[in-house]
């Protein structure tokens, strides 16, 4: 990314900022339940392994969701598919809010997952879309508001969790309404061409090789990040607040490496070199939490790091993502989201049956095997990962701006 690119990533259009802002509280969503895990344990009567269903549940509906958003935001426009997304979002946190049982949550976070997957996948095509300074400054605005609402959420679940584990779902209603309005009122979209998209579109992008070859490296990342994000809280043995503001130091060190210090890797190094090099380095920062699992401090410590590794994987396989094939971006995103979200999916009730078979370090080192898959699937498919690689930061910029030029 230019410097010119970094200098005008601040200053966006209305639009692009009401986007974010949705970007922000939909990825707060994400941790938002971190906090509350041990509480609606205890609460519902629920065990571990139920807990974890309320990430499997949303994350598998989301991912599943993810193959058909582009078929629909093709043909209802970009605004109606972020409208609806949050809209079903604000319906089914307030459902889980009035919930009486574990197994009503489970069922509920699957419907939260289907308005996140409509709003997730169209966002990062309409920032990119709308925002100055081409696609790079539009993707590291996308990773800033992933990481400052990954960040909060926690925060916030933790504070809010402290009166009652359904406050942190009463809290995303009333922000998710906030940024309904928000979209409503800023997103214009004048003389929106659309071009419907067929409901393979996805599947077929998948048979690119590049494409496919980062989809599986993101399946296996994503265990390692969802075990981290949701296997955590139970052998941290904090309180709501204190598992909160864990994860907010965790959320903030995603967020200042997504933002700052992934762009500037990428100035002397090449994408795939620069995940090469993180991943193993994610592995031993699991590798060491499950080994420490026994010590709060340690293992917060631990958790802090792999949030700075994981904002530089984040902003960097989302590039790689968006330069990997000449599909449209809204088609690229959905295909890869959905792959990678079935990891994320499968991780945390695995997680917590390998605590409860045994005991708590295994897991984490179960993660660590994982994304170490990850690194050997770019290692090995790394001479069809050329493309990304080749593709500078004018070549993003000229490709941006066809692309603002094909929707005004």
């Amino acid at each position: 990314m230019s410097a010119a690119t970094g200098a005008s990533v601040w200053r966006q259009p209305s639009q692009v900022w009401a986007v974010a802002f949705a970007c922000v509280v939909a990825f707060m969503g994400i941790g938002l339940v971190d906090p509350i895990l041990p509480a609606i344990a205890e609460s519902l009567e629920a065990s571990a392994v139920q807990t974890e269903l309320l990430f499997t549940s949303y994350l598998l509906v989301t991912g599943l969701a993810m193959l058909v958003t582009s078929w629909i935001s093709s043909r209802i426009g970009a605004k109606a598919t972020l409208l609806i997304g949050l809209a079903l979002i604000v319906v089914f946190a307030l459902l889980c809010a009035l919930s009486g049982s574990v197994d009503a949550i489970i069922g509920f976070r699957a419907g939260w997952g289907l308005g996140n997957a409509l709003f997730i996948s169209t966002a990062l095509a309409t920032i990119v879309g709308a925002a100055s300074g081409g696609s790079g400054a539009a993707i590291v605005l996308y990773e800033a508001a992933l990481g400052l609402g990954i960040a909060i959420g926690p925060l916030l679940g933790g504070i809010l969790g402290e009166v009652s584990w359904r406050g942190p779902f009463f809290g995303v209603v009333a922000l998710m309404a906030i940024a309904f309005v928000a979209v409503l009122v800023l997103l214009r979209t004048p003389n929106e061409k659309r071009t419907p998209t067929p409901l393979s579109a996805p599947l077929r992008a998948l048979r690119h090789p590049t494409l496919a070859i980062l989809a599986i490296t993101a399946l296996f990342y994503n265990i390692g990040f969802f075990v981290l994000l949701a296997f955590s809280p139970f052998p941290l043995g904090f309180g709501a607040l204190g598992i909160g503001l864990t994860f907010f130091g965790w959320g903030v060190a995603l967020a200042v490496t997504s933002v700052w210090v992934a762009p500037l890797l990428l100035r002397r190094f090449t994408r795939t070199g620069v995940m090469i090099a993180v991943l193993p380095l994610l592995a031993a920062d699991l590798i060491a939490a499950g080994v420490f699992v026994w010590s709060p401090a340690a293992l917060v410590a631990f958790i802090v790091v792999g949030g700075l590794l994981l904002g530089v994987m984040n902003t960097v396989l989302t590039e790689s993502v968006m330069e990997a094939t000449d599909e449209p971006r809204a088609v690229a995103s959905s295909a890869y989201s959905a792959v990678r979200f079935l990891g994320g999916a499968a991780a945390p009730p695995l997680a917590a049956l390998l605590w409860h078979a045994f005991g708590p370090t295994v897991p984490y080192l179960f993660a660590a095997v994982a994304v170490i898959l990850a690194a050997a699937t770019l290692v090995i498919g790394r001479s069809r990962l050329a493309r990304i690689d080749a593709r500078d930061a004018d070549a993003a910029d000229e490709a941006a701006a066809i692309l603002v030029g094909d929707a005004a």
